[in-house]
């Protein structure tokens, strides 16, 4: 980035602000799929929200950075009776309800 002043996000910081904010779990069901305890997540996303809200506040860039991981397919899901539509990557353990209501989603078609 150009030169503006850097934060640091690690991927797990970065893991629990999405499924915590962005799909809307529960941080008990968030530490059960990310497979750490609920201590332990409270702590990351403490120190991500942190992180994120020092870089929106002070014009700084986020980088994502470090840990071990790996990347899968996401699939994606639909609400028939909320009509919100949400994701899930391969690796998350096969809780199709919607973050919202908690009705079962439906496949959406990526082809």
């Amino acid at each position: 980035m150009s030169s503006l002043e850097e934060v640091k996000l690690t991927v797990d910081e970065f893991e629990a602000l999405r499924l915590a904010d962005f799909e809307a779990l529960s941080h008990e069901q968030a530490a059960e799929n990310m497979k750490i305890s609920r201590a332990t997540f409270g702590r990351i996303i403490e120190k991500a929200r942190h992180t994120v809200v020092d870089a929106l506040l002070n014009g700084k860039a986020v980088l994502i950075e470090g840990g071990n991981y790996r990347t899968g397919e996401f699939r994606e899901f639909h609400c028939r009776k909320c009509n919100r539509k949400w994701s899930l990557t391969t690796f998350t353990k096969n809780n199709e309800n919607c973050p919202h209501c908690k009705q079962i989603g439906e496949p959406l078609c990526t082809q």
